[in-house]
Formats: C-alpha cells, sequence, structure tokens
C-alpha cells in the first residue's frame, strides 16, 4: 500500500513557476513508478511526468518537455514537479500517482494509487 499525498499548487501568472511536492508512504522507492497526472476541467486525465520503477529513468509527455522537471529526494520520500514557463493551458488539478510494484506508469490504467490532487490555475 502506498499513500501519496501533495503540495504546492497555487495561482500563478503566465510564465511563472511552481513547484509541487508529494511525500509517499508505505513502500520504499525504487520498487515502484511513481510521477504526476494531471486533469482539465473538461478534459480527461493525462501523463505529465514520471520516474519509472527503478527509480533512474524519467518520462515525460511532449507538452512539458524541457519546462516541467520531476526529481525526488530519496531520503524524504517525496517527489516533486518544477513547472516553469508555465501557460493558461496548463491549469488543471494536478495528482501524484504511483504504479503496482515492479510497473512503470504512463496511462491511467497503470496507475494503482492516487494523491488527492492540488490545483494549478495559470492565469494570463
Amino acid at each position: 500500500q502506498v499513500q501519496l499525498v501533495e503540495s504546492g499548487g497555487g495561482l500563478v501568472q503566465a510564465g511563472g513557476s511552481l513547484r509541487l511536492s508529494c511525500v509517499a508512504s508505505g513502500r520504499t522507492f525504487g520498487t515502484y513508478a511513481i510521477g504526476w497526472f494531471r486533469q482539465a476541467p473538461g478534459k480527461e486525465r493525462e501523463f505529465v511526468a514520471a520516474y519509472r520503477w527503478r527509480g533512474i529513468s524519467t518520462d515525460y509527455a511532449d507538452s512539458v518537455k524541457g519546462r516541467f522537471t520531476i526529481s525526488k529526494d530519496n531520503a524524504k520520500n517525496t517527489v516533486y514537479l518544477q513547472m516553469s514557463s508555465l501557460k493558461p493551458e496548463d491549469t488543471a488539478l494536478y495528482y501524484c500517482a504511483a504504479g503496482g510494484q515492479f510497473k512503470n506508469i504512463a496511462t491511467i490504467a497503470e496507475v494503482r494509487y492516487w494523491g488527492q490532487g492540488t490545483q494549478v490555475t495559470v492565469s494570463s
């Protein structure tokens, strides 16, 4: 069982930056994939970025490459999403997500655990 608690969302102007945090408990990093999804109003939840289950390689959605960076602190069991050059279309509820043991996550179907979400709003 993995519990995920996000923080760090808020309101920011276009071009600004925010950093999201997700504290994970219940299982050691390095045995499951962990990352971020988002859901904008009226749209489906989509993949943003994630570490693969070994905790070394990362994947990003094309829409955020070069602007968002995922990182983690193993000692704190925390994963971060640094978001820069934010655009109004980045406005969404951002969810921390984790997969089953030794499994990666790139789609909603592969996610086993979800956080409660943190709202990011980018004004134009």
